[in-house]
């Protein structure tokens, strides 16, 4: 495995965490990685997602988008977003600091979610020129209605962690002391949860799987020509900007 996740295993639980703070831990394709390595390990009940540092997850790296290969259905963020969607073991989240883009809406994939006080959620997907990825465009209008939906994705507007809770997006709210002894504590009561049952409740609770990974596809092919417009560019040209006059 990469220095760029950080993988541990134990009492049926492996953690997965980002482990690129000076990045804000925007997304990394090792991630991937561990996860079907998870997934394959029969000793593996539940997979908790956690990041390092300062931040959970800043969504994609942008540069990966200017400079990185051509974004087609063969994408690696492809491969990360599908695994997601189909991942056949509980998957709880603890999350802190900025959470980004593709830091919320894999959450939407998740079982739990446990956020700290710290969190600072937000999609600026449209602001950078750009639509919404990991099924979120079809999964959050499911769990908020359409009008909230639009109100996050639309307008793009950051929300806290008590609002998190509020929408339902979130399964509790804790201090940032206590955020992976609570996450710990939830993926350890699934892990012992007769397993047969669990993952029937999954199942049925999930619906099916095909109905995501098609909305998944539709936003891929979207999203790649956004990549390719003027006021994609733009935006981006201009965030990368006030970055370096911070």
């Amino acid at each position: 495995m990469t220095d760029l996740v950080r993988v541990s295993s134990g009492a049926g639980v492996c953690e997965v965490r980002f482990n690129r703070p000076e990045k804000r831990n925007a997304i990394t394709f090792a991630f991937r990685a561990a996860l079907l390595a998870a997934r394959e390990d029969p000793a593996v009940r539940v997979v908790l997602i956690a990041g390092e540092g300062a931040n959970f997850c800043a969504g994609n790296d942008l540069h990966d988008f200017l400079s990185g290969p051509e974004f087609t259905m063969d994408h690696p963020v492809m491969g990360f977003l599908t695994t997601l969607a189909t991942f056949e073991k509980p998957l709880v989240a603890a999350v802190h600091g900025q959470t980004i883009g593709i830091g919320v809406t894999m959450l939407l994939h998740c079982d739990l979610v446990v956020a700290a006080r710290s969190t600072h959620f937000s999609m600026p997907f449209v602001s950078l020129g750009l639509v919404p990825e990991a099924g979120s465009s079809y999964l959050l209008p499911q769990r908020l209605g359409g009008q909230r939906a639009a109100q996050l994705l639309l307008a793009g507007e950051p929300y806290d962690a008590g609002t998190a809770e509020r929408l339902g997006l979130v399964n509790r709210v804790v201090e940032d002391a206590a955020l992976l002894s609570e996450a710990r504590a939830l993926a350890l009561r699934l892990v012992a949860q007769p397993p047969a049952a669990l993952a029937a409740t999954r199942t049925l609770l999930r619906g099916d799987p095909a109905v995501v990974l098609e909305r998944i596809r539709e936003e891929a092919r979207t999203f790649s020509v956004q990549l390719q417009s003027a006021e994609f560019r733009q935006a981006v040209s201009a965030f990368l900007a006030r970055g370096k006059g911070k």
